[in-house]
């Protein structure tokens, strides 16, 4: 379990979301990283998804782990960040990861007491993602050019400290975008349905770290929020028209170092015109890291 964590994996799919007669996106989703400035591994791997060249990258947060994290993060995404992007922050953002019990991710929610550890220097992560380009979508609807087309987006602060306002984002999705993204670190079903109900095409996610412990045959054991299991990493239809993706993300709290049946990964998403036939596939990366190196 302590190995898996390092086994670097892209996840590739290909969603049918944009409208009939638009060019496809490439878009790379990045989650969960749970940055420490010791993680030259995690550093390294980050670092060489520029090679991809998507047309878009999305970050559902959860970027740091450590008051020293922001340069490695920003170490790590490097030509990334010249690259066309949006991000929205999730609770490990604003607050640092504190020792638990982890039978807490096994109990009912209502039945938990939320935890903070100390605040986390998000300011600096968002000034240096602002300055690079990047859009920050929480709770503001953007409309952005990508490859050339016209591009909706829209984000909430973190559903999971319950820091989410819809009501500043609602309204119908421009019908003349090729694709309306929403864009949020937990996906709670209470955002998702205004998110289908107001039309969005596509909404990109984490925080669920894939369920972080999966068992063969079942799948994760939890979510940590109110999403169902079964869609606890990948793509799912949301409604009658809408498309979610999960990211299982790069990343785990430092009190909770372990995988198993669920690798980190980061995800490059093909988005083609609606009525296209669906691929998802999930392979391990060929380009290899050090092993000596955490």
């Amino acid at each position: 379990m302590g190995i898996e964590r390092r086994r670097w994996t892209l996840r590739t799919a290909e969603l049918p979301v944009l409208a009939p007669g638009a060019q496809p996106i490439r878009v790379l989703h990045v989650s969960d990283l749970h940055m420490m400035p010791g993680q030259k591994s995690k550093q390294r791997w980050v670092g060489m998804l520029h090679e991809l060249e998507p047309d878009l990258v999305v970050n559902t947060g959860d970027n740091l782990a450590h008051p020293q994290a922001v340069p490695y993060v920003l170490r790590a995404l490097g030509p990334l960040l010249e690259r066309p992007g949006v991000f929205v922050f999730g609770s490990n953002d604003y607050y640092a990861p504190k020792p638990k019990n982890p039978a807490r991710y096994l109990m009912r929610r209502g039945k938990k007491k939320r935890v903070h550890g100390r605040k986390l220097p998000w300011r600096d992560l968002r000034a240096a993602f602002v300055e690079h380009g990047w859009t920050d979508l929480t709770h503001v609807r953007r409309t952005i050019k990508v490859g050339g087309q016209t591009v909706l987006a829209a984000g909430l602060d973190d559903p999971h400290l319950h820091r989410d306002r819809y009501h500043h984002i609602a309204g119908a999705a421009d019908p003349n975008a090729v694709l309306r993204l929403g864009v949020t670190h937990s996906p709670e079903p209470r955002v998702l349905d205004p998110f289908a109900a107001d039309g969005y095409d596509l909404v990109l996610a984490g925080h669920t770290h894939g369920g972080q412990l999966r068992i063969p045959g079942y799948g994760a054991l939890v979510t940590n929020c109110q999403l169902d299991r079964s869609r606890a990493r990948g793509a799912s239809r949301w409604g009658a028209r809408m498309w979610l993706h999960v990211s299982a993300g790069l990343g785990t709290s430092p009190y909770a170092p372990a995988r198993f049946a669920c690798p980190p990964e980061a995800s490059l998403l093909t988005l083609v015109p609606r009525g296209t036939p669906v691929t998802e596939t999930e392979k391990e990366t060929r380009r290899k890291v050090p092993s000596d190196v955490r």
